[in-house]
């Protein structure tokens, strides 16, 4: 996965799915019911036990043109580790030494910052994109607040996203937003509730469909 097509997934998609769990053949079941109803944009977070066999065997499943990313990259080796399970591209809690590895690797980074200054140091480190982390702190007053010095960095909130929120942050101006729990459900803690996924995402799709992404 090339930098733009992960923001061309970004802006199309709206909603970027996050899946952690404490079950690894619940995480993949949770990965794969994602994918079948539509929503082909995902993350699994390296906090989930087992995270590197589930992505390979989502890979193995899905084909290599999915895009499949890893999450919570915190170290070089997180990094190598992620882009040999077969993952398309990274995301980042902040300014981890993830970024530029990641990166040297060729996957895309969304890169984790809140602050304008670790804003400005993710963009100049050349991440594709920002995740604004937690997204709850500020709320969506604060994604405005970043965008008046920052008009063209593509930010996608994440951390503490629900339905409310997510409104709120798409009419700040988010590119997407990342959410978890509340899209996922327990789906990948204990494979519970993965029959309820087409109904959550069908209310985030038309919630994404209120705000026609106009960032470029």
């Amino acid at each position: 996965m090339q930098p733009d097509d992960l923001l061309s997934a970004l802006r199309d998609r709206r909603i970027l799915a996050i899946v952690r769990g404490n079950d690894p053949d619940a995480a993949l079941d949770a990965v794969l019911a994602l994918f079948r109803a539509g929503v082909d944009l995902v993350e699994v977070s390296l906090t989930t036990t087992g995270a590197l066999a589930v992505l390979e065997r989502a890979r193995a499943v899905l084909g290599p043109y999915a895009a499949l990313g890893a999450g919570t990259l915190l170290t070089v080796a997180d990094a190598r580790a992620a882009a040999r399970a077969g993952a398309a591209f990274a995301v980042t809690p902040g300014l981890t030494e993830a970024v530029g590895e990641a990166q040297s690797l060729g996957m895309p980074v969304l890169a984790g910052a809140v602050t304008p200054t670790e804003v400005a140091l993710a963009w100049a480190e050349g991440a594709t994109a920002i995740k604004l982390f937690p997204g709850s702190l500020g709320g969506p007053g604060y994604l405005r607040a970043l965008r008046d010095p920052f008009p063209d960095v593509p930010f996608v909130p994440v951390g503490g996203v629900d339905a409310e929120a997510a409104r709120g942050f798409l009419a700040a101006g988010a590119l997407a937003v990342g959410v978890g729990g509340p899209l996922v459900g327990t789906a990948a803690r204990a494979g519970g509730d993965v029959a309820g996924l087409p109904a959550r995402i069908a209310a985030f799709r038309t919630l994404a469909e209120e705000f026609p992404c106009s960032t470029s």
